[in-house]
């Protein structure tokens, strides 16, 4: 190659992720605001909730967990009256039925799929299941392998009566990480979820998470449930929040409070974790807001360009310099938006392992952003798409 075409070259790679970097900059200093636009909300305590609530999990292969969950929901401070817990066992092979029957003397109900015909997604129909034998106004759903405070349930039903929102997303923390690939999925995760809470912020709704998302029952089914988005696996959450984000812009709220968080824990190997995120990615094709869409490209694509000049640098000294201003740019603005974040959960040692994570998510994005949108994936012992 001449010096003169590599001039030229260079000239044009280091713009491309010159402008995406400050594009990167700018969207989470944007989201940040989001964020902080969010008011805390305490659950009142000296008046009564007067909300029925149904508390729906889907379960499958969960006898490690399952009893933890239940455990919690149970002990919640709210009315027995005005909740009830609906557990629909999944084709599950291990003793989680029996485990979930064995709590029916304590009000939790159990419903067993009995699909004989195979499905794309058998969460889906399940959490439809239960919500149509359901007898609440307020859907509440988490997963099976989930753990909640004793006022879970009181902040969410509190924030819905104050605010009358058709949709609410609350925290989604992981916990008890044992070890330090764990804490990193700890941080990224946060990240996520509080990308999710800022985009809520700006009424921009974009991403939720299903193990801790209310919904009101009648939208549910104004909206036709799930059909639409049931021919994938999983989208149970985000693409039923655009769906109500469509009809009801205004009516989405986030549950901005420390007992509303449901505590989860990290996979525990790169496989899983994997795994999930190509789960999770594989529903970003099907995002009814476009700009979401080309959101997310440009995000993938910042990153791919931090990756070409990481190589080209290798080789030509010039490429270093817009790399070292990419990465900057990229490690800085995370910080800024993760600090108010790891402040609202306690986690600020968290952010101690930001440089390392921010460059490991360069190839991260990357790799799932391709794999996530083709082919197929594992999910419950499933090969789905």
């Amino acid at each position: 190659m001449s010096l003169k075409l590599t001039s030229l070259v260079a000239q044009i790679i280091s713009w491309i992720t010159a402008v995406l970097s400050i594009y990167y900059i700018y969207i989470l200093l944007y989201l940040r605001k989001g964020w902080q636009k969010i008011p805390i909300h305490t659950p009142y305590t000296s008046k009564d909730v007067k909300t029925k609530v149904s508390v729906l999990i889907a379960a499958r292969n969960e006898a490690d967990n399952i009893s933890k969950t239940i455990e919690a929901v149970i002990a919640q401070n709210y009315p027995k009256e005005l909740f009830e817990l609906i557990v629909v066992d999944d084709h599950s092979t291990d003793n989680t039925s029996l485990i979930i029957a064995s709590y029916a003397d304590r009000g939790v109900r159990l419903i067993q799929l009995n699909e004989r015909e195979k499905l794309n997604s058998y969460k889906k129909k399940a959490i439809s299941k239960a919500i149509a034998v359901a007898k609440g106004e307020l859907m509440v759903a988490t997963d099976a392998d989930c753990y909640m405070g004793d006022n879970w349930l009181r902040s969410i039903v509190t924030l819905y009566e104050q605010k009358g929102y058709k949709l609410i997303s609350s925290p989604v923390l992981y916990y008890q990480e044992k070890n330090y690939f764990e804490r990193l999925q700890a941080l990224e995760f946060l990240y996520l979820i509080g990308l999710g809470a800022a985009s809520i912020g700006i009424n921009k709704p974009s991403t939720c998470n299903g193990a801790n998302l209310a919904y009101r029952r009648d939208v549910f089914y104004e909206l036709g449930g799930f059909q639409g988005i049931d021919d994938l696996a999983s989208g149970d959450d985000e693409l039923f929040l655009h769906k109500v984000a469509e009809k009801y812009p205004a009516g989405i709220g986030f549950c901005k409070a420390r007992e509303a968080v449901v505590f989860t824990e990290a996979k525990e190997n790169l496989r899983a974790f994997i795994r999930q995120r190509k789960r999770w990615a594989s529903k970003s094709t099907r995002y009814k807001n476009k700009a979401i869409v080309v959101l997310g490209v440009s995000i993938w694509l910042f990153n791919v360009m931090i990756l070409l000049n990481a190589i080209l640098s290798l080789f030509f000294h010039e490429f270093g310099y817009i790399l070292l201003f990419s990465l900057f740019a990229k490690i800085g603005v995370e910080l800024l938006f993760l600090l108010p974040l790891t402040g609202f959960v306690n986690r600020k040692k968290l952010l101690f392992n930001l440089p390392l994570l921010s460059m490991l998510h360069v190839l991260y994005i990357i790799y799932i952003g391709i794999a996530g949108n083709t082919g197929k994936y594992y999910w419950k012992g499933r090969m789905v798409k």
